[in-house]
């Protein structure tokens, strides 16, 4: 069995609408455009919505997010398979008229009798070839008012064997597979004919995809083979574990891609974690886009499932948030102070950022610091009970005294808290935590006079003197 073979790389990704655009699709999505962009190919998206009960027009606008969010452009797209209806027919219409395919009228209640009596055997389910036409075989008689299904007809005999990217060679017999079904009583093709076709007329010479595939991959080659049409390779990814050493997927408390984006990531840090549940270069952790796509070559790729890692998750985004263009950095903040109802610009915010960033892994945790800046701070008790005491109290307003009468930048701010800590014979830190704590809101913060520049002093001065 040969393989497909072409001068030109075309990848794609397929997602079906029926919920957020799952990580491990965002994962598969990223092999596949990596793979493409290596060999300077052309990736596909695709829309697989032909289970029109669940799909939904919300599900195709998270995906299309999603894919925006993470920067994987696409070079054709989105198709929608429901668009291709008259497509699907007409290969359908082909292939039963070189006997490949046929109407089964069976009906779901025979369909359950059969499955129970081959349980009572002990046997393996799988459909029994009531309506299979072969030569000397005389069907049954077409029933009235039963909308049939058609069915592949499927060799009996023989294996079906290729070269997986990732699993390396992999073989199925026939006889485990049965004539499956290709399209449903209301003309809606199934999933295993609609991606074969779709892969066919689409020219896609590399198929990346989660290796719950595998058991269709037999139907499919053999749908290939019966359409005359040149096989893709085949490479089927390990499941990404969630925290439970479950399957990480949409039943199994999966988050969506875009939850990551409204809880501060990057998406070059997304790409950069996703890239590592599967695949290595070296010991390589921190990589850009364009290294990866360099590097990415289909090799390198893990049989055995990765875990979902919160917490390395979190490191490799306060890595990028330490190295990300300021301004870009800020304009995100703002974004996510935006949705707390506070105002602030970008230019503002920039040397705060620079400021905080390196204590914080996400855009939201700085502006979770930031946000002390324009909206009212609110001490826990126990820090108020804690540092700010009858003793020094008259040193925080001999402070606040000694501030309004300063030019307001780091240096003086610097020099007014040491000649305050030295009337009062104070240290420090008994000064400096309450004033933190007061501006603040917290007790720790990075330099107190870096940290009071950004204020304006009217502001340091109320916060003060409310003690």
């Amino acid at each position: 069995m040969s393989q497909q073979a072409s001068t030109t790389v075309r990848t794609r990704i397929a997602p079906s609408p029926t919920g957020f655009l799952h990580l491990g699709t965002a994962r598969t999505a990223l092999y596949s455009w990596a793979y493409a962009r290596h060999h300077g190919g052309q990736f596909v998206l695709r829309i697989e919505d032909t289970d029109v009960a669940r799909s939904t027009q919300d599900s195709v606008e998270q995906i299309l997010a999603s894919m925006k969010w993470l920067g994987l452009e696409y070079d054709e797209g989105p198709i929608y398979q429901m668009q291709r209806l008259e497509r699907y027919q007409a290969v359908v219409d082909q292939l039963i008229a070189e006997g490949k395919a046929y109407r089964c009228y069976c009906t779901p209640e025979q369909l359950e009798s059969m499955k129970a009596a081959q349980d009572a055997r002990g046997e393996k389910r799988r459909y029994d070839g009531t309506w299979r036409p072969e030569a000397g075989k005389e069907l049954p008689a077409v029933p009235e008012g039963v909308q049939p299904v058609v069915r592949f007809k499927n060799p009996v005999d023989g294996d079906v064997t290729w070269n997986d990217l990732v699993k390396g060679p992999i073989t199925i017999n026939n006889r485990e597979i049965d004539d499956l079904i290709i399209v449903r009583p209301d003309g809606v093709p199934t999933y295993n004919f609609a991606v074969v076709v779709d892969d066919w007329d689409m020219s896609i010479t590399h198929v990346f995809r989660g290796d719950e595939h595998i058991n269709n991959t037999p139907w499919q080659i053999n749908i290939f083979h019966a359409l005359g049409a040149k096989l893709p390779v085949f490479g089927h990814l390990p499941i990404i574990l969630g925290d439970d050493g479950q399957k990480l997927s949409k039943r199994r408390g999966a988050v969506s891609v875009t939850a990551y984006e409204d809880d501060g990531y990057l998406p070059e840090a997304m790409l950069n974690y996703l890239s590592r549940l599967g695949w290595s270069h070296g010991d390589d952790e921190l990589f850009s886009s364009e290294q990866m796509v360099s590097w990415f070559d289909g090799t390198h790729l893990s049989k055995s499932p990765s875990q979902w890692d919160p917490a390395k998750l979190e490191w490799v985004n306060g890595q990028y948030i330490k190295q990300i263009d300021e301004a870009r950095l800020a304009s995100l903040v703002s974004a996510q102070l935006a949705k707390r109802g506070i105002q602030a610009e970008a230019a503002q915010l920039q040397p705060m950022c620079a400021l905080f960033k390196d204590r914080c892994a996400t855009t939201v945790a700085l502006a979770d610091w930031l946000s002390m800046y324009f909206a009212a701070v609110t001490p826990s008790a126990e820090e108020l009970t804690a540092h700010v005491t009858d003793t020094v109290k008259p040193a925080l307003t001999a402070l606040a005294d000694k501030f309004a009468g300063i030019e307001w930048h780091k240096a003086t701010i610097q020099a007014a808290i040491k000649e305050v800590i030295g009337a009062h014979a104070l240290k420090m830190p008994q000064l400096a935590i309450p004033v933190r704590v007061l501006v603040c809101g917290r007790a720790q913060t990075p330099s107190l006079d870096a940290v009071l520049e950004l204020f304006s002093k009217e502001k340091v001065i109320e916060r003060l003197r409310g003690a």
